[in-house]
């Protein structure tokens, strides 16, 4: 045994622990909040509702989808059906996302925003 004992300002580099490592509470103040990651993939939280083109997954068929609605899953399948019979196309729900099929975007926005959504065309 070498009975070195460790600095005060040493801090574990890697761990195998899973997630971040906390800074000890007399570095912290230097080094600011520690951020909490997004999950990947999620769409933002800034109440913005998204409208865009995708084809993933789809056999290459088109499809629009709608992301970043508030309400329930009530409320979401309740405008899924109003929006499906706004464009005279199928669609579905998958989690919190509307699905839409065809290239609906101009006419969603449109009428999303008559319903008093702040919509957004999103993607290219």
């Amino acid at each position: 045994m070498t009975g070195r004992k460790p600095a005060q300002d040493s801090r574990p580099v890697y761990s195998t622990d899973g997630g971040q490592v906390p800074l000890a509470p007399h570095n912290r103040k230097m080094a600011g909040p520690i951020p909490q990651p997004q999950r990947p993939g999620a769409p933002p939280d800034d109440g913005v509702v998204r409208v865009q083109r995708d084809k993933k997954g789809r056999g290459g068929k088109t499809a629009t989808t709608i992301t970043g609605l508030p309400g329930s899953e009530s409320d979401l399948d309740a405008l899924l059906k109003t929006l499906k019979q706004h464009c005279g196309a199928g669609g579905s729900r998958e989690a919190r996302t509307l699905v839409i099929q065809g290239d609906q975007r101009e006419r969603l926005v449109e009428k999303l925003t008559a319903l008093g959504h702040k919509a957004k065309l999103a993607g290219g």
